[in-house]
């Protein structure tokens, strides 16, 4: 049970303050927000992978049918190096412990999964209701960009199937056709990343763990970098003035630039793009991301260490 618990103790300086905290105050990510969005991916991914193997092998303790199982094709060195022959009771507890945190977050998953999908359906519903009627003799399918009659400028893509990408008329009026482009990149800019996907699993983890402080930073920063992702997807395109003017007219009837609105983030993400920092090189981007990418790795090495070791 010795690997179990340090499996346990890479998820305890993983999950603790100190590291999503200090990710959250490093300045880098909002320069490259796609390699920071991948850090935060592999750092969690670490963490659940290491529950996820400190609970099988927790399993396999505790259980002589899941040992045998999972010994089966292993010389006897091999098994005798896990020291899983008489799991203590301290072992069958953190294996329970372990195997409803995995329920909990399946579960967690899959009402997050339910509930996006209720509220596409919902929001679908009401765009027909408020969509215009085709002229006769059109077919009924409205294609990918659907515009709505309505005097406050708005757009936003809703994933689905298919996805639709909306519009309104007041955006139209009040935008020029550069900045449309702009804004219509910048939304196309999160259906192709999928940030749906990843907007889903931080939601998730944060509502069922929100006392782990790697998961609700996790869920903070996600909903942070892939707004400023998308935006670096259309000022590459349209320019960096052009997707800021975009947005403060998009959202300059709500007042949300004001200091006193509790949406901070478009003030910073228009700072962001009328003073452009450079983005890092792109010898320490691949750094970056070949070093997060090694991370998830470390569960994996200290679950077959011993068994390697006994091999050799």
């Amino acid at each position: 049970m010795t690997v179990c618990l340090l499996l346990l103790f890479v998820v305890a300086v993983t999950a603790a303050v100190p590291v999503p905290r200090a990710l959250t105050r490093s300045a880098w990510p909002d320069r490259d927000p796609v390699v920071g969005l991948w850090v935060w991916q592999c750092l969690v991914a670490t963490v659940l992978l290491c529950c996820l193997t400190a609970l099988v092998l927790g399993a396999a303790a505790v259980f002589g049918t899941v040992r045998a199982q999972l010994f089966a094709p292993a010389p006897p060195a091999v098994t005798a190096a896990y020291n899983l022959s008489a799991g203590p009771v301290w072992a069958a507890v953190l294996t329970l412990l372990l195997a409803a945190g995995a329920a909990w977050t399946t579960a967690m998953l899959a009402r997050e999964l339910v509930e996006a999908r209720r509220r596409r359906a919902r929001s679908r519903a009401h765009l027909r209701e408020r969509a215009p009627d085709l002229p006769a003799g059109l077919p009924a399918a409205r294609g990918p960009l659907l515009v709505l009659e309505d005097e406050y400028p708005d757009a936003w893509w809703m994933p689905g199937n298919p996805p639709q990408l909306v519009v309104t008329t007041g955006a139209l009026h009040r935008l020029t056709d550069h900045q449309l482009d702009a804004v219509l990149t910048h939304e196309r800019g999160h259906a192709r990343a999928r940030h749906d996907w990843l907007l889903h699993l931080s939601t998730a983890l944060a509502t069922g763990f929100p006392s782990v402080p790697l998961f609700a930073h996790f869920c903070d920063q996600t909903h942070r970098l892939v707004e400023l992702s998308a935006d670096d997807t259309a000022s590459r395109r349209c320019g960096h003035l052009t997707t800021a003017l975009a947005l403060i007219e998009l959202n300059q009837h709500r007042g949300v630039l004001s200091c006193a609105s509790s949406h901070r983030l478009l003030g910073e993400r228009v700072d962001r793009l009328l003073e452009p920092q450079p983005r890092p090189r792109r010898r320490h981007r691949a750094l970056a991301t070949a070093t997060a990418a090694l991370i998830p790795l470390l569960p994996l090495l200290i679950t077959f260490a011993p068994g390697l070791t006994a091999l050799a």
